[in-house]
């Protein structure tokens, strides 16, 4: 599958389409669980993270472990970012992106969906589950 495939499977608009950037926001805050908001989040980056980390990973290790490491690793490349933007090689983007890795592991396991909600309280859900784990991750750096 090729990045434009991708990104029109996960959005439902072609790449760089006027509407895009809307239907991505749409989608991923609206989204009815963790997975699926991370699933529409950013189809650029989970089409790289996806093909180059995740799968390869999945052939070794279980589904769980490999999703939390490739938060792990998303995380580490916003690190090196800051890092290389001359503030300083930081842990707290790996932390907070394990945090998150690992909620959304727990709300598939625990099978938790807030599709019964209005798209407004289902984007507070969401966006909330990042606020959450960027809280934790504060408390352990």
């Amino acid at each position: 599958m090729t990045l434009s495939e991708y990104v029109l499977k996960r959005n439902g608009v072609p790449l760089g389409a006027k509407a895009s950037l809307l239907k991505n926001l749409q989608n991923s805050v609206g989204a009815e669980n963790n997975i699926l908001f991370w699933k529409y989040w950013n189809p650029i980056w989970g089409f790289y993270l996806s093909k180059y980390i995740y799968f390869p990973l999945n052939r070794y290790l279980p589904k769980t472990i490999s999703s939390i490491v490739t938060f792990g690793i998303s995380g580490a490349f916003h690190d090196l970012a800051i890092g290389l933007l001359g503030l300083g090689w930081q842990n707290f983007f790996t932390i907070w992106f394990v945090m998150m890795g690992v909620f959304m592991n727990i709300s598939k396991f625990l099978n938790i969906s807030y599709s019964g909600f209005s798209f407004f309280i289902r984007a507070v859900i969401n966006i909330s589950s990042i606020a959450i784990c960027f809280f934790l991750a504060t408390l352990l750096t």
